[in-house]
């Protein structure tokens, strides 16, 4: 982690304030690396978070069962991980519909009519998880009125260059190269 300012105090305090928001938002463990680049006078914000690889996504046959009754127009699933039976269910609701979804007991999910395949259901997606909590964080650190933003996402990359007045080009062209320094580094 590094922040590069003018002022040597107000880059220490960045930095603080970097270490106690990645705590707050639960994520300081994985990032892998944060670079910042402030100047009041201009007036800029840089910062580039490179985020740790997670495990893959979270199927619906990584912890249950399920079969289709096609005379009876439903779907039937059995839980075997009760860990993820929340964003189960969150997910069918999105997709189904809450008034479809039914819950006979802590371990079973009836769907009335089901209109979406269940092969393969992504529940959980570790990677956007993560990116949700670090945008959380990011928008935490910014500047107060910064709301002027270019904002980059690639892979395990998320950067976002702030101000209060236009972007310059200059100030993305910094954004750039210190992606570019993150991406050498191993």
């Amino acid at each position: 982690m590094n922040v590069e300012c003018y002022d040597p105090e107000g880059a220490a305090v960045y930095e603080m304030i970097l270490r106690q928001v990645l705590q707050d938002v639960q994520v300081i463990r994985s990032v892998k690396d944060v670079q910042i680049y402030a100047d009041p006078r201009e007036p800029v914000f840089i910062i580039v978070v490179e985020m740790e690889k997670t495990s893959p996504p979270i199927v619906l046959e990584d912890f249950a069962e399920f079969k289709y009754d096609k005379k009876a127009n439903e779907a039937f699933i059995r839980i075997k991980d009760e860990k993820y039976l929340p964003a189960l269910l969150k997910k069918l609701w999105d997709v189904e519909g809450r008034n479809k979804i039914h819950q006979p007991s802590r371990m079973e999910v009836i769907i009335d009519d089901p209109q979406h395949p269940l092969e393969n259901m992504m529940v959980v997606d570790p990677q956007q998880d993560l990116k949700r909590k670090v945008y959380d964080a990011l928008f935490r650190i910014i500047p107060e009125g910064f709301r002027v933003v270019d904002h980059y996402s690639q892979d395990e990359i998320i950067a976002l260059t702030c101000t209060d007045e236009l972007l310059q080009e200059e100030w993305i062209d910094k954004c750039r190269e210190i992606i570019a320094r993150m991406k050498k580094s191993p």
